[in-house]
């Protein structure tokens, strides 16, 4: 029992003893140990080796000290808050400083606070100003490179020689601008001793590069398609094209679109993104062209005679080639006649296509028609739902007419008001990208 009394007594002393907490350190007061006997010529000494600091630094001019038993006191003001926290951090470092006192303020007066950025303002122009004949050699050094690239891109040789058709030779002499520009920014910069911008410039410039090249991306197609069409020349000028559809006349190639002279006489511009992508029939590339017709003949017909009369009446026109020969063949049966398929080949240097097409299938109609073949017409069953009146009078046979004088031979040539028209939309618009002597796809 005695035992347990003594512990309880114990427990309750100890806790009522306060306990000790370490101390927490002010920020930029000195922690160094306390002298027990105060000094003034130490005061006096501490005072003046802060004063000595203080004069060396500048904004600390309105800056008091003063010193009693190692408790310095600081008063007056400073221009900002960094300057203020960097005095407590200097006196503090000062040896037998106890205590620091800080009563300095930050300055409002207008013409103190803007001294500093006037003295600032000064110092860069003396340093642009003994900066000025490097910046000046910089430059003429800068210019005379891209000086010397402004001159070789504007010589015709090489540039003409090596490249297919004037708009490569454009483009490469852009290029050869562009590079010497390059070039002429990279040693300006070396000799300023800013290289590193150099770096900055071309992550930017990639960037935007970027940025547009997204933004006129069916512009960037078109170009490279324009490119690509120069180098591959698919057609010439004045050559009778298709292209997704529209059928007419070459009249230019430009670095934007392809423009066409249909047979109507329109002009139809083709983007040449389109072109690139499209399937282009040319008919101009071969000289030589066939044309086809059909004309049906009674089902009773001598199919073989109708054959041979067709082929010789083919091979008799002038303007019908004898290779590759015509040829006739029976190509279906109809309801009320047999379908036969006549064709024969032209050539469509100084012979109009169309118009031979049509003078064929008239000469060789006729013939058909004079040797007795019949050339039916769709048979229709019709019923009829009432009986006409009785009395009416019958008709009678008109009399025989003279036959008629063989026409004259017909014009098998291209219309010449149209090869003008082909020849005048080749002399407007953009530099044309076709050339008769580059290399054809």
């Amino acid at each position: 029992m005695a035992e347990i009394l003594r512990a309880a007594l114990v427990i309750g002393l100890l806790a009522l003893t306060p306990l000790s907490l370490p101390a927490q350190e002010t920020p930029g007061q000195p922690d160094g140990t306390i002298a027990v006997t105060p000094d003034a010529r130490t005061d006096a000494a501490i005072r003046d080796r802060i004063r000595d600091i203080l004069s060396g630094l500048q904004g600390y001019d309105d800056v008091t000290v003063s010193v009693d038993a190692g408790i310095v006191t600081l008063g007056g003001t400073v221009l900002d808050g960094a300057a203020l926290d960097r005095l407590d951090r200097l006196v503090s470092r000062v040896d037998g400083v106890v205590e620091i006192e800080n009563r300095v303020q930050e300055t409002t007066n207008l013409g103190k606070r803007l001294a500093p950025v006037a003295q600032r303002f000064r110092e860069r122009l003396l340093q642009w100003t003994a900066f000025l004949p490097l910046l000046g050699v910089a430059i003429a050094v800068g210019a005379l490179i891209v000086w010397i690239g402004a001159m070789l891109s504007r010589l015709r040789q090489p540039w003409d020689r090596i490249s297919p058709n004037p708009f490569i030779a454009e483009i490469l002499r852009t290029a050869i601008r562009l590079g010497f520009w390059i070039a002429a920014i990279v040693v300006a910069l070396d000799i300023l001793g800013a290289t590193a911008l150099l770096g900055t410039f071309l992550g930017a410039a990639g960037i935007i590069g970027i940025a547009l090249g997204f933004a006129v991306r069916d512009t960037v197609e078109n170009f490279i398609a324009s490119v690509m069409l120069s180098l591959r020349q698919p057609f010439r000028p004045n050559d009778l094209v298709e292209i997704e559809g529209n059928t007419g006349r070459v009249l230019s190639l430009t670095s934007r679109a392809t423009t066409l002279l249909s047979l109507d006489g329109n002009h139809i511009r083709i983007p040449n993104a389109t072109v690139f992508k499209a399937v282009i029939t040319n008919y101009t590339r071969n000289p030589q062209r066939r044309f086809s017709f059909d004309l049906g003949v009674d089902a009773g017909s001598d199919l073989g005679a109708v054959r041979e009369l067709g082929l010789r009446t083919l091979q008799a026109l002038d303007f019908v080639l004898p290779a590759p020969e015509p040829a006739v063949w029976v190509d279906d049966v109809g309801d009320s006649d047999v379908v036969i398929r006549f064709t024969g080949w032209v050539t469509q240097q100084g012979v109009e296509f169309n118009k031979a097409r049509g003078e064929a299938i008239r000469v060789v109609k006729e013939t058909l028609e004079a040797a007795g073949y019949g050339l039916p017409e769709p048979i229709y069953r019709v019923r009829l739902e009432e009986v006409p009146p009785a009395g009416l009078p019958e008709p009678h046979p008109s009399p025989d007419r003279a036959p008629a004088p063989p026409p004259p031979a017909p014009d098998m040539t291209p219309d010449a008001a149209f090869e003008k028209l082909v020849e005048d939309g080749k002399q407007t618009g953009e530099k044309n990208l076709l050339s008769n002597h580059a290399p054809q796809e």
